[in-house]
């Protein structure tokens, strides 16, 4: 009988041990929750301020490069005027040499003038208001072929528009994004005999997406991940006019409209670029 009672207390004992051991890992837990609840909030704390401090401050740059640029609009101005006078006034005192430097000022002022215009551009792509409306693609595409090519160029190209499907978003800036992806396709198609442009797109059920082609100078598939960079150019300055800025402003407005833009091309044979928009059912969620 004390056998018997001496091994049920130590059982009771194992059991006491048992439950306070179970209870200490159950605090264990609670605490270690608590921690990790802790921790994430203060994670998501700290993201959330981060996440602020770089929108404020993209927002403090777009809107000191909008400064500036504005703000150099007037003395470039200034120059280009003085200059044409003396182009106008003064050509005939001026001997070979000074009538070459002359130039090479217009022609700077006016490579300035059009990088100003670029750079508020793309401020503006990114600060405007987004004023969603349906886009008919294929008048916008039609209008901005006619408005950059002379009679000459539309004899000498190929130019083909398919039915593009009805867009969604704002119409001011999806012309700004054709009006980039058409002149790059003719200023680099332009040095072929027979240039060619091709302008397509398909819809599902979630978006539209469009695509032009051409049969251009190209460039090298390895650097199409620079494609849409600032300032970013895969051809010569002294081959082709540009700013480095148009398929910058491309890629923004698409992001701005949860879109998707790419571009492939191979040296001398032509480029592509695609770019998606969601129809209005998800652009409006």
């Amino acid at each position: 009988m004390l056998e018997t009672q001496a091994e049920l207390q130590k059982l009771l004992e194992q059991a006491e041990q048992s439950r306070r051991a179970l209870l200490t890992i159950i605090e264990d837990q609670k605490l270690a929750q608590e921690e990790i609840k802790q921790l994430n909030k203060t994670l998501e704390e700290r993201v959330n301020q981060r996440t602020a401090q770089l929108k404020a401050s993209n927002e403090e740059l777009e809107s000191f490069a909008y400064s500036i640029s504005h703000d150099l609009r007037a003395p470039l101005r200034a120059i280009d005027g003085y200059s044409r006078i003396l182009e106008q006034d003064y050509a005939k005192v001026l001997d070979v040499e000074g009538i070459r430097l002359l130039n090479i000022v217009r022609s700077s002022t006016k490579s300035l003038d059009r990088l100003i215009t670029d750079l508020l551009s793309l401020s503006r792509a990114g600060r405007s208001e987004l004023k969603l409306d349906d886009v008919e693609m294929n008048s916008i595409v039609e209008s901005i072929y006619q408005e950059l090519t002379t009679p000459e160029i539309q004899e000498k190209t190929k130019f083909t528009v398919h039915d593009l499907p009805m867009g969604y978003g704002d119409p001011t800036l999806i012309r700004h994004i054709w009006m980039n992806l058409i002149s790059n396709a003719i200023k680099y198609s332009l040095p072929k005999e027979h240039p060619t442009i091709e302008i397509f797109g398909e819809s599902d059920s979630e978006k539209c997406t469009y695509t032009i082609k051409d049969n251009g100078v190209g460039f090298n598939p390895d650097f199409k991940n620079k494609l849409f960079g600032l300032f970013q150019r895969l051809h010569k300055a002294s081959d082709f006019e540009g700013t480095g800025v148009g398929l910058a402003i491309v890629h923004r407005i698409v992001i701005r409209h949860n879109g998707e833009v790419w571009g492939d091309g191979k040296t001398d044979v032509g480029a592509e670029f695609s770019f998606t928009l969601p129809k209005r059912s998800e652009t409006n969620e």
